[in-house]
């Protein structure tokens, strides 16, 4: 039944039809030249194909081939040829998608499957006689193929039979060759063998490699291709291509094999470098058995004390890597508590030695006017001490730089600064206001989200979790146990012994940030590494 014509090739008019017995698509090629040397050729194409079982060749059944009789204009046979449709692309196709030329891997994965068709065909006494980009496809794989991007050779019109004996045997068909892949002796209508291939092959390679169509490659004044100054690829394979699109035909590889044998040689360890190397192991491990043998005492002995060592040494190493993690954490403990207590001290005096306590808190009143219904600017001016003090403790840490964090000070003392700041507010919503239990949720706040913008590699979440409620648990006890004291409690004006407590306080909250920071630095994640959680 036929659904579409896809255009004509050599003699034939091409048709895609659908085969009503197998329920598929099928190619068929009609016969529209009525001449005898056609006929001959389109005879000898399906003869080829009919007797070819190779997943690199269009399948065509027994029964492929058949006449129909026609009666009109004057009654006539037309010679038909039904194959299977191969769906993809071809290697002209996907050329043009490289215009600098395909990448090496690519040809040589298409060269190597071209090579096994060829020997298949020679092996039949077949050669193809137009092997060229467009005549060779890949074919597009099924979800369930287990072969992928397998390469097919298409287009037998102008395939024929050689003496294997007599390789360079003629015999009386038509001339055929394309212009650019063919070697001399056939555009010259001379004898033609398998060689004839490699060379057409060997041209179509070149071309997929670099982009450029053969003829444009070739010197002027000696007709050899100048093509290997443009790619860059295993000079053992640019030296097998050389040789196949020699003129002179005894300069070429003979046959598919001697090909194949070159391609194993590309690799960089050969089967018989595979071979001595695993005689050789077998012949170690031999050795080696019969000295355990005749030395039982003497290796146990030895094996007991390389263990030994070897228990030492990673003792050691895990005692080395401890006491530098103690000793990372501790100095980043005491750069965060020194910038928390400088930032309070900066804060402090920023909020209530200089006009700008007083602007913040009249912005606060005009912005929040329900959160100090007393007008209290001593305690509006506390977020002052609040965001300097995350913006030491932020830089403190950044210093030390002690949890493989990224140094992006800009970022994190503009963090540092909200995140307190978030934190102070968060103590002001509190009921009552500037307890000492409000510092647990300003604790949270304030450490979540300033853990989150250290530029910690990975986990930051879990860092964030860790570092907050780790601290905020601690303050949590000593509330508990009634062991800390009122922290902000400022007379009007603040005195500077009134400092102190704010003082202590964050920086002791930095001190216990950068010790969960390493906590879950060198314990919890490595931890979560270890159970998959990447």
């Amino acid at each position: 039944m036929p659904i579409q014509p896809l255009g004509s090739g050599g003699f034939a008019q091409i048709y895609t039809v659908w085969d009503v017995k197998t329920q598929t698509e099928r190619v068929l090629k009609v016969l529209v030249e009525n001449s005898a040397k056609a006929l001959d050729l389109f005879r000898q194409e399906a003869s080829v194909l009919i007797n070819l079982r190779h997943p690199g060749v269009p399948r065509v059944d027994a029964d492929g081939y058949f006449l129909i009789n026609l009666t009109s204009p004057q009654q006539h046979q037309l010679p038909c040829l039904v194959m299977e449709k191969i769906n993809g692309q071809t290697l002209e196709d996907i050329r043009k998608n490289y215009p600098q030329g395909c990448p090496e891997e690519m040809v040589l994965n298409w060269f190597t499957q071209a090579v096994e068709i060829l020997q298949e065909l020679h092996k039949r006494q077949i050669i193809h006689r137009d092997i060229k980009p467009s005549n060779l496809m890949l074919r597009n794989s099924l979800s369930n193929s287990p072969v992928k991007n397998q390469l097919v050779l298409i287009d037998f019109g102008g395939a024929k039979q050689f003496r294997d004996s007599q390789p360079r045997y003629q015999s009386s068909s038509t001339r055929l060759f394309s212009s650019g892949y063919s070697p001399p002796e056939q555009v010259s209508g001379g004898n033609v063998g398998p060689s004839a291939d490699f060379y057409a092959l060997g041209r179509t390679m070149i071309e997929l490699l670099t982009g450029k169509y053969p003829p444009e490659l070739e010197d002027v004044q000696t007709g050899t291709l100048q093509w290997r100054n443009r790619v860059n690829i295993n000079p053992k394979f640019a030296d097998l291509l050389d040789e196949m699109v020699q003129e002179d035909v005894r300069s070429r590889p003979t046959s598919a094999n001697i090909i194949k044998k070159r391609l194993t040689q590309l690799s960089s360890v050969s089967l018989q470098e595979q071979l001595s190397s695993l005689l050789q192991n077998t012949n170690q491990q031999v050795s080696t058995k019969l000295t355990l043998f005749t030395q039982s005492l003497e290796r146990v002995v030895g094996k007991f004390t390389k263990a030994v060592s070897k228990t030492t040494l990673l003792i050691i190493k895990a005692i080395a890597q401890f006491l530098l993690a103690c000793i990372i954490t501790i100095w980043s403990m005491i750069l965060t508590g020194m910038g928390a207590a400088v930032g309070a001290i900066a804060g402090f005096f920023l909020a209530y030695r200089t006009v700008l306590g007083d602007r913040v808190a009249q912005f606060i009143f005009l912005q929040v006017p329900g959160l100090f219904p007393d007008n209290q600017t001593v305690l509006a001016s506390e977020v002052l001490i609040f965001a300097a003090a995350g913006l030491g403790t932020a830089w403190g840490l950044t210093l030390a730089g002690g949890f493989a964090q990224r140094r992006r000070f800009l970022v994190v003392s503009l963090m540092g600064t909200i995140s307190y700041g978030l934190g102070w507010l968060a103590l002001q919503l509190t009921i009552p206001k500037n307890s000492n239990e409000g510092l647990v949720v300003s604790i949270v706040f304030a450490i979540f989200l300033l853990t989150l913008s250290l530029g910690l590699r990975s986990h930051r979440i879990v860092y964030a979790v860790i570092t907050s409620l780790g601290t905020a648990l601690i303050f949590a006890a000593l509330i508990r146990l009634e062991l800390l004291p009122t922290i902000f409690q400022f007379s009007t004006p603040p005195r500077w012994p009134e400092l102190l407590p704010p003082m202590i306080y964050f920086a002791v909250e930095g001190i216990f940030l950068s010790f969960w920071l390493g906590v879950s630095y060198y314990l919890i994640v490595p931890g979560l590494r270890l159970l998959g959680w990447r």
